[in-house]
């Protein structure tokens, strides 16, 4: 018997076929939605997606300069081409080229942006266009984009993912993490070198189960990852039994100040729950430590952080009080030293290539640059002189492992596909040239090989990683200045090292109702 229709899904098709008008209509004018991108040229071309900049405000589609998650990640990919474009072992004779552009931490500004990835698959009317001398045109054709590498946000990838899996464009993503990404019949040219979130509230459950928490509320950013993350953590919850989920409280999109205080203020009211799950982006968990702060309740509640809080330091800066005690979850990860040789050399010589780099010169040596400059709060000029690392502070962003995982799952599933198409050819063949997206595709989920922290990269079924995790705490330490410190890690099962998880609890705090010892964790009561 056939499956009847949903309205649901109708809908869901009605926005595809927009989608596709969409593309039809803006593609005519192939340099009009991304003129400001980076392009190397290459046999092959892949596409990235980066948040160079965060949302704008106001009407504005792109707001501040994303140092960490824009720039380093985006240098991440060209480091990885690089590499790989030198391996003699790896692509032989093929060069891979690069189309990246900037999402603006906006799903439908990063819609508008990949339209660029399909411009090459439209087939475009143009016989009755002609010049003012009456010749006809010469187009230039716009290159194919092969496969692309992101996106960031949750949101941002199933925005793009329903747009390149019309024109079979395969996509690995590097940092999204919703659940629903997993749905192979919808994202069915989508994949991902992290783990999904169902992976991840899991390892929070056993994390609350440890700790002896029978009480928790649950915090999300308003979209794909907040959502589907406590969906899943709540039902994983009920599941496992032994945890009463308060209440749940979702950010809006484009929150105010007084979103997040009346958050705080809600969470206040349910006293026997002290422990907070939040699954929310940068932006939000930042307005909820502010929050917290202005309610003068710094050290009231015990924060469990998804991996967007992770170990970064953006989300607590100048809130590191705040901070203090929380759990936070990251994918599995090394830093990757050559990254490092790599972003620390850069000068705005020898890296002219990223059409964002100025502003980050800028931004990162808070200086300005005597050519048009976008730093208005302070006067010291740019010697060009600067160096990363020695005059500004450096630390190798949480994803850049994943970044670079994710080019060379492209790079080895093309080098597998031109190995089977092409036995007798070097370089790309006409078969290779015209496979479609679907080939490119199985030969993404067939990949396996050790990735840039030698642990090896493979995929499911459904495109996912496996779930593999650390666990820190964000501590005091002897020096009175808080880090995040090591405290465990989750591979299918929790693994918490007890005996260095530590709470800094006033008097006051000690009393609560669900009890928490300070210093080191020396025994769970409900």
């Amino acid at each position: 018997m056939a499956r009847p229709v949903l309205f649901a899904e109708l809908g869901s098709v009605w926005r595809l076929l927009c989608l596709i008008r969409t593309a039809l209509d803006l593609a005519v004018a192939q340099e009009t939605y991304a003129p400001h991108s980076i392009r190397t040229e290459g046999h092959l071309t892949l596409g990235g997606l980066f948040p160079v900049h965060a949302r704008g405000v106001d009407g504005a589609p792109c707001g501040d300069l994303k140092k960490e998650n824009g720039i380093q990640r985006l240098e991440a990919m060209m480091y990885a081409l690089d590499q790989i474009n030198q391996d003699e072992q790896l692509l032989p004779n093929i060069t891979l080229g690069a189309r990246v552009l900037d999402t603006c931490s906006r799903d439908t500004y990063a819609l508008e942006q990949s339209l660029t990835f399909v411009q090459a698959l439209i087939t475009k009317d143009t016989s009755d266009v002609r010049c003012t001398n009456g010749e006809p045109p010469v187009f230039v054709k716009p290159e194919k984009v092969v496969g692309v590498v992101g996106a960031s946000a949750s949101s941002v990838s199933i925005m793009v993912a329903n747009i390149l899996r019309l024109f079979q464009i395969p996509q690995i993503s590097y940092a999204s993490t919703a659940p629903e990404l997993s749905d192979d019949r919808r994202y069915d040219f989508f994949s991902r070198v992290v783990p999904p979130d169902s992976f991840q509230a899991q390892a929070m459950v056993d994390i609350i189960r440890a700790m002896g928490w029978s009480y928790v509320s649950t915090v999300a950013s308003e979209g794909s990852y907040g959502e589907k993350g406590v969906e899943a953590f709540t039902q994983l919850s009920k599941e496992a039994g032994g945890i009463c989920v308060a209440q749940s409280w979702k950010i809006p999109h484009n929150p105010k100040m007084e979103d997040y205080d009346k958050a705080i203020q809600q969470l206040l009211e349910t006293q026997h729950s002290r422990a907070v799950v939040i699954f929310a982006n940068e932006e939000d968990i930042r307005g909820v430590l502010n929050a917290t702060k202005r309610a003068n309740h710094v050290g009231h509640f015990l924060w469990i952080g998804s991996d967007s809080w992770g170990g970064k330091s953006s989300p607590i800066h100048h809130l590191e009080d705040v901070a203090v005690g929380a759990i936070t979850i990251l994918p599995k990860r090394s830093s990757i030293k050559g990254f490092d040789e790599y972003f620390t050399a850069l000068t705005l010589e020898n890296n002219r290539r990223n059409v964002w780099f100025a502003e980050f010169w800028e931004e990162n040596f808070d200086c300005r640059l005597l050519s048009a400059s976008k730093k208005e709060d302070t006067s010291r000029k740019c010697t060009g002189q600067e160096r990363i690392g020695i005059d500004s502070k450096y630390e190798q962003e949480g994803k850049v492992q994943f970044v670079i995982d994710a080019v060379y799952a492209m790079a080895h599933a093309l080098h597998n596909m031109q190995r089977d198409l092409c036995p007798d050819h070097p370089g790309v063949c006409p078969q290779m040239e015209s496979a479609e997206g679907k080939t490119l595709l199985k030969y993404i989920r067939n990949s396996s090989f050790n990735g840039s922290a030698a642990t090896p990269v493979v995929f499911n079924k459904n495109g996912d990683a496996p779930g593999r995790y650390d666990l820190f705490q964000f501590q005091m330490t002897n020096s009175s200045i808080p880090e995040y410190k090591a405290v465990g890690q989750w591979a299918e099962s929790l693994q918490l090292r007890a005996s260095v998880v530590r709470f800094e609890c006033s008097g006051a705090e000690t009393a609560a109702v669900q009890t928490v010892r300070c210093g080191s964790l020396t025994q769970h009561e409900n």
